[in-house]
């Protein structure tokens, strides 16, 4: 009977050892920051591959956050037009057509 209870622990620690290596071994699986420092140390990289890797990745920070103000003006934009439509009665596209009118009666 202890044997069988040793076998089970022996089992559940390779199990959670097999997890914690499929959870930290790959930076598709890392949810954290711990779990993203311990693969990129895994990947040995010298400090010149890993100043690259930080600018690469600067580089595609500020294209994401530059993505989200751009997503926020146009949110911001369309709310301005639901509510010019509301203020004047006006349905959403009749609004798109008046602004895309004076837009050519400018040019």
């Amino acid at each position: 009977m202890k044997n069988d209870v040793d076998l089970k622990r022996v089992i559940d620690a390779f199990d959670e050892l097999k997890y914690e290596q499929r959870t930290t071994t790959s930076l598709e699986s890392a949810r954290n920051q711990q779990q993203m420092s311990t693969y990129i140390q895994s990947l040995d990289y010298s400090l010149r591959r890993l100043k690259i890797l930080q600018q690469t990745v600067n580089e595609l920070v500020e294209a994401k956050q530059l993505d989200a103000i751009k997503q926020e003006h146009v949110q911001t934009f369309k709310t301005k037009i639901i509510n010019l439509s509301r203020q004047y009665n006006i349905s959403y596209q009749d609004i798109l057509n008046i602004m895309a009118q004076l837009k050519q009666s400018q040019s």
